[in-house]
This record gives structure tokens, C-alpha cells and sequence, in this order.
């Protein structure tokens, strides 16, 4: 059976990259969003703090998430932000309670 799988990224920009890294986290979105695992992949800007970009995501699966982190969309955004972030993305997987 599928496990229902969620997941919060966290990008941190570098002050003079927050142009940047938002354009190569728009790319990502619909090529992700087309995706037949994907069920939400949504692109946040932080209220209080400009430089944090925050994917809120939504998986049919583990399985679904591991084939997104192979597609060349995902590999091409990784490479983007090279040098870009503050601090390396943080990903937190969850899972429903």
C-alpha cells in the first residue's frame, strides 16, 4: 500500500541571490506539478524573512518522492542554487499522524 508523504523544503538565499533562487524554484514547479506521483508542490515565500523560500509538497509515496529527486528538472534546480543558498536545503519528510 501507498503511504501518503509530505514534505517541507527550506531554501535559504544568500542576500544577493533571492532573484535567483526564486526563478530556479518556479522552474521546478510545473514540470513537478505534471509529475503522476505529485499531489501538491507549491512554491512559499516567508512572511518575516524574504530570503527563505519554503516548498510545501505532497507525494502518493515514498517512491513517487525518490523518481521526483531523479528527474532533470529537480537535478537542473540543484544546480541552480549551487552557491545560491545561505545554508544547504533542508528537507523535512513528513508523514500524517
Amino acid at each position: 500500500m501507498a503511504e501518503d508523504v509530505r514534505v517541507a523544503a527550506f531554501l535559504h538565499a544568500k542576500a544577493s541571490q533571492d532573484h535567483a533562487v526564486r526563478d530556479a524554484a518556479l522552474a521546478c514547479v510545473e514540470p513537478t506539478r505534471a509529475e503522476a506521483g505529485n499531489e501538491m508542490y507549491v512554491l512559499h515565500r516567508d512572511a518575516q524573512d524574504p530570503l527563505l523560500f519554503v516548498f510545501m509538497e505532497h507525494w502518493k509515496s515514498q517512491q513517487a518522492l525518490d523518481q521526483h529527486m531523479q528527474t532533470p528538472h529537480f537535478k537542473a534546480l540543484t544546480q541552480a542554487l549551487d552557491g545560491k543558498l545561505a545554508q544547504p536545503m533542508i528537507v523535512h519528510v513528513l508523514h500524517p499522524v
